[in-house]
């Protein structure tokens, strides 16, 4: 249909691309994956296409996740992939887009200026940023204009993002390299070392959804997993346990839970009090691994809950934000050298 442009919000994250439309809402998510002929540089397949060819394409096909940690690390790939993305949305339209794209805590100006460059080749009109964790809590429909701390943790598939908020603004915030990706790495080096079995990051992101936890479970439970075996090279099937996952799981779970120690520790006394008062709110597909608000509530002390639909609270929250774009800053926002700033 022909129109004119509306604004977009987009969630560039690690795993998925979530795209808000203003007026429709969420109108994409998909795979942050790209497929490509080596021989021709054609885009084959994104999304859930190219998702599926990972580990089974053949030589001139390349099957790749050009987002690591949170931020770009093929830049022409991510662009394609963006600009792929955005034809299925914007196909007829006369104006480009406005959009508002999540970043994470940590992301330094070099890494916003690479952001801000691909999706303006992708095909975008203007480009504006919003922090990953701010723009969780107000997709959690937190209250964020009065003078109260809340405090967000956002558990990705690149980055794990933990900020405490107030009068819509960021008052501290970390950013660490620990989150989903981490606890599939875990997975394939275990079953590599104590199985001799070599597994595909699908399979042990199956694994990690359906019996991963990081907190005891009452009832241990347990799943068959197939992979390759590295003395002979032929299949091999294997049985995972919770109690397992749980060994697996517990030094990238408590490396989380320190970062979110230390971000207290760095809180002012009255937002702590705030925050001990209005809990912690989980969000990100990362934190839907069994038992990660029961972890938290026990070293902190701080009752967790976990966001609604905390899979897409980024991209809600990058849609809600499209509302006031004509006051936000086009361009970098210099989260680094405002940290460098405050210290």
């Amino acid at each position: 249909m022909l129109k004119f442009s509306r604004d977009l919000g987009i969630d560039l994250g690690t795993a998925n691309v979530l795209v808000y439309e203003q007026g429709r809402g969420i109108v994409l998510r998909e795979p942050s994956v790209i497929a490509v002929d080596k021989n021709t540089g054609k885009v084959l397949q994104v999304g859930v296409a190219a998702n599926n060819m990972l580990g089974r394409t053949p030589g001139n096909v390349v099957a790749l996740r050009p987002l690591r940690d949170g931020v770009i690390s093929d830049y022409e790939m991510t662009e394609r992939m963006l600009a792929q993305f955005m034809k299925r949305i914007i196909r007829f339209a006369f104006i480009k887009p406005r959009v508002v794209v999540s970043v994470p805590s940590g992301i330094t100006e070099v890494e916003e200026r690479a952001v801000i460059q691909a999706t303006m080749e992708a095909g975008a009109r203007r480009v504006y940023l919003i922090e990953e964790p701010y723009a969780a809590a107000l997709g959690a429909q937190l209250d964020l204009e009065r003078p109260g701390g809340h405090m967000v943790v956002d558990i990705g598939g690149g980055t794990t993002d933990i900020a405490v908020v107030t009068m819509n603004d960021v008052a501290i915030s970390s950013s660490l390299k620990v989150a989903g990706e981490t606890f599939d790495s875990a997975i394939i080096r275990y079953l590599r070392r104590r199985h001799n079995v070599i597994i595909g990051p699908n399979a042990a992101e199956e694994a990690k959804i359906t019996i991963g936890c990081v907190y005891e479970r009452g009832q241990e439970v347990s799943m068959r997993t197939k992979g390759r075996d590295l003395k002979t090279g032929l299949p091999k099937e294997v049985e995972l346990s919770s109690t397992e996952i749980y060994e697996i799981f517990k030094r990238p779970a408590r490396q989380i839970v320190d970062e979110v120690t230390s971000v207290l520790e760095q809180t002012s006394p009255e937002l702590v009090a705030d925050i001990s008062v209005n809990g912690i709110v989980l969000t990100g597909g990362g934190c839907q691994l069994w038992g990660f608000d029961k972890l938290l509530t026990d070293w902190t002390g701080i009752p967790c809950t976990l966001a609604d639909d905390a899979d897409s609270c980024v991209g809600l929250g990058c849609g809600k934000s499209l509302q006031w774009i004509g006051r936000m800053q086009e361009g970098t926002i210099n989260l680094a050298r405002r940290k460098l700033m405050k210290e």
